[in-house]
C-alpha cells in the first residue's frame, strides 16, 4: 500500500474540494388576496400611501411657522411701499395741493363739527325747544336747498372767467376746475346761467360744449359761493387748474368779491330709487 494514501481511500486533493454554494433562500410566495391588492394599486395609490399621513417633526413645524411669519412681513412691506411710491414719486406742486386740500378739508369738518355743537346747545338751552327745533329745520331745508339747487344764493365768493381764444378747452378742463373749487371748499356754483349740482355733467367737445345738456360756449364764467381766501388759490397752485389752461392758450382771471349772486335754478326732482330713512 502506498504510504500517501490514507486508510479511508481518498487523496488529499479528495478531501480538500469546496463545498458547493448554498442556493439563496425561496422568496416568500404572497397569498392569492394580498397579490390581488397588489397588483390594483396604481402608482399614485402607492405614493400617497408612502407620504400620508404626514409625519412632521417639531423641528420642521417650527421652520415652517417662522417661514410663514417672515412671509407675511415682507408682504406687508412691499404694500405698503407700493402705496407710499405715488407720494413719492409726486411732484413738489402735486404735493403742496395735496396738503392744501387735506388742510382745507379737515378745516372744514372741524367747522361742521362746531356748528352741530353749537345747534346742540341752543337746542338744550332754549325755554321752547319746540320752536327752536323749528327754527333750525327751517335752516337745514335753506341749506339742503342750495346744495341741491333750488333756492338762490347769495354770499362771498369769486368769480372765474375763463376765455379760449384758440377753442382749444375741452369739457374736462371745466370738470377739473368745478372739483377744484369743491374740494376748497364752494357751497354754490354757476357756469354760464347753469347751476351745478351733485349730478351735473359736462359733455360735448372743444367750441361746442354742453353742461347738464345744456350748449355753453366762452368765456366760461363760473360764479362760486365760498371763501374767497381758499378758493382763489386753489386754483393758482403751481401745476392747478389755471397753469393747466394757460398751457393749451386759454386764460383763466380769478376775481374776488364779496357778493356773488348765484340764481340759476334746478328743478325739486323726486329720486327714482332713494327713500328716506328713519334710521
Amino acid at each position: 500500500m502506498n504510504s500517501e494514501e490514507k486508510p479511508n481511500g481518498r487523496s488529499p486533493e479528495q478531501r480538500r474540494a469546496p463545498l458547493p454554494p448554498l442556493a439563496p433562500p425561496a422568496p416568500a410566495q404572497q397569498s392569492a388576496p394580498e397579490a390581488e391588492e397588489s397588483a390594483s394599486q396604481t402608482g399614485r395609490q402607492r405614493l400617497r400611501a408612502a407620504v400620508w399621513p404626514l409625519r412632521v417633526t417639531r423641528a420642521q413645524l417650527i421652520v415652517a411657522v417662522l417661514l410663514f411669519v417672515l412671509g407675511l412681513g415682507l408682504a406687508i412691506q412691499v404694500r405698503s411701499t407700493s402705496e407710499d411710491s405715488a407720494l413719492r414719486g409726486a411732484r413738489q406742486e402735486d404735493l403742496v395741493r395735496i396738503l392744501d386740500e387735506l388742510d382745507n378739508r379737515t378745516q372744514r369738518l372741524e367747522d361742521e363739527k362746531q356748528r352741530l355743537e353749537d345747534q346742540r346747545t341752543e337746542l338744550e338751552n332754549s325755554s321752547d325747544q319746540a320752536e327752536e327745533a323749528r327754527k333750525q329745520t327751517l335752516q337745514k331745508e335753506q341749506q339742503l336747498g342750495i346744495l341741491a339747487g333750488t333756492v338762490a344764493a347769495q354770499g362771498p365768493g369769486i368769480t372765474l372767467t375763463i376765455s379760449d381764444p384758440a377753442g382749444t378747452v375741452e369739457p374736462d378742463m371745466l370738470l377739473d376746475a368745478v372739483q377744484e373749487l369743491r374740494a376748497a371748499g364752494a357751497e354754490a356754483i354757476q357756469v354760464n346761467g347753469v347751476r351745478v349740482v351733485a349730478d351735473t355733467f359736462f359733455s360735448g367737445a372743444a367750441g361746442d360744449m354742453e353742461v347738464d345738456g345744456k350748449r355753453v360756449s366762452a368765456p366760461y364764467t363760473f360764479k362760486v359761493i365760498g371763501k374767497p381766501q381758499d378758493l382763489e388759490p386753489a386754483l393758482n397752485i403751481p401745476g392747478g387748474v389755471v397753469q393747466t389752461l394757460e398751457k393749451e392758450q386759454a386764460t383763466a382771471v380769478v376775481a374776488r368779491s364779496e357778493k356773488i349772486i348765484v340764481d340759476a335754478l334746478r328743478p325739486a326732482e323726486r329720486p327714482d330709487y332713494a327713500r328716506s330713512s328713519s334710521q
